[in-house]
């Protein structure tokens, strides 16, 4: 008998505290039980109604957990992504065409060359970086860059090997042009991401003008669209628009504008992307194969002058609405979901980079939907050109004035 109560009392014990860690667990993603007031005060562009309840504006949130965020490095030249090894250095691509790698204490090297020469005017230039799944034995590296030819220029991908001694990118390749060439230094995008499969998503802009912008909705351009393709730049098998007739059988997803933020969900292994709007209309997609997401059909904005842009409607069957949207703009730039516990509220929490905004949002995920926002880093007054998950559950972030920040628990 007494062996018994023993054990009734250790099951009970068992799923008293597996019970409790799961709602530790559910609670870090919760917002406060007496939320915040929105983050955002101040008046919208448009008088456009979102489609449901939270789809913008949505309660504040506050981080409980003490952290600091620190500059570790400055006078980068117009840094435009940065990324974790798997060492837990980070490479920094600068816009003119060249490489850094910065140690997670400030260290930064000289510039790395061996790229092919990259239109950095305006929104150009070499951009993003990720290195290949198995960086840590082929030491390669992917990067998205503007290229420029006499017929225009597009969103490029190539990838080349950090040579042993780390001073260039060896035998640098063109693998995937982004057509049609257009003669303009708008709009690129783009990012890059690698997922569990080893193959590459790749997001492109359409170019801004208004003779490229309905590119966006076909098929047989690579303007606006998510790209998807393995590392010799062909398009992956079972892509949506393989088999369909005219369409480029690399596009994954389409009707995007300016999207400059991809990230892979670290649990759900979904896809993520941040996307500039015009004046008001930010969006952060749920980006899933086929799926149209309405640019320039739909949006939450309107021209820079005032003006409606196409029948000035915010929902079209057919067409994806975005899991969340900014009107004024954040201009998003790169984002990343944190994969650590080190402060355990953030986990899987989405941080997006702002351009106009100049702070990070943060964005609290609940069964798909943002149910809170904070703005970290408002008080820098820096252009937040991307962010990057380190290895170390610190968060780094690099600003287009050049500094790179750690934002970590005290």
């Amino acid at each position: 008998m007494k062996h018994l109560q023993i054990t009734a009392f250790l099951i009970l014990a068992f799923f008293f505290l597996s019970a409790s860690c799961d709602e530790r667990k559910e609670n870090a993603q919760q917002p406060p039980a007496d939320p915040l007031p929105p983050v955002e005060t101040q008046q919208p562009n448009t008088s456009y109604s979102p489609a449901f309840e939270g789809q913008t504006r949505i309660a504040g949130v506050r981080t409980t957990t003490p952290y600091a965020a620190t500059i570790i490095a400055s006078g980068l030249s117009n840094p435009w992504a940065v990324t974790a090894l798997p060492d837990g250095r980070l490479v920094i691509t600068e816009k003119e065409g060249t490489l850094r790698l910065v140690t997670t204490d400030g260290n930064v090297s000289e510039k790395i060359s061996g790229f092919p020469e990259v239109d950095d005017r305006r929104q150009g230039g070499l951009m993003d970086v990720a290195p290949a799944p198995d960086f840590t034995s082929s030491r390669m590296l992917y990067f998205t860059f503007a290229e420029r030819t006499p017929q225009g220029s597009l969103t490029a991908v190539g990838k080349g090997r950090l040579s042993d001694n780390e001073t260039s990118v060896e035998n640098f390749q063109t693998i995937y042009r982004a057509i049609p060439y257009y003669d303009n230094s708008m709009h690129f995008g783009s990012r890059i991401v690698f997922d569990k499969k080893g193959n590459i998503f790749v997001s492109t802009g359409e170019r801004s003008d208004l003779a490229t912008r309905p590119n966006a909705q076909k098929l047989n351009t690579a303007h606006g669209k998510v790209v998807y393709i393995t590392t010799e730049g062909n398009p992956v098998a079972g892509n949506p628009f393989i088999n369909t007739a005219d369409a480029l059988p690399e596009i994954y997803s389409y009707g995007h504008r300016n999207p400059q933020g991809l990230d892979i969900h670290p649990v759900t292994g979904e896809l993520w992307l941040s996307e500039m709007g015009p004046r008001g209309g930010d969006e952060i997609n749920l980006i899933q194969p086929g799926k149209n997401y309405g640019w320039p059909t739909i949006t939450y904005g309107i021209e820079y002058n005032g003006n409606t842009i196409g029948d000035g409607i915010t929902q079209k069957e057919g067409m994806e609405q975005p899991v969340y949207y900014w009107d004024p703009v954040q201009s998003p730039s790169g984002i990343a979901f944190y994969s650590s516990n080190v402060i355990p509220e953030w986990e899987n929490n989405l941080f997006v980079g702002g351009l106009s905004s100049r702070h990070i949002a943060r964005l609290v995920f609940k069964e798909g939907k943002v149910v809170g926002e904070e703005r970290l880093l408002e008080e820098e007054g820096q252009r937040i050109r991307d962010v990057a998950d380190g290895k170390d559950g610190s968060l780094y972030a690099v600003t287009d004035e050049g500094r790179l920040y750690r934002i970590a628990k005290k």
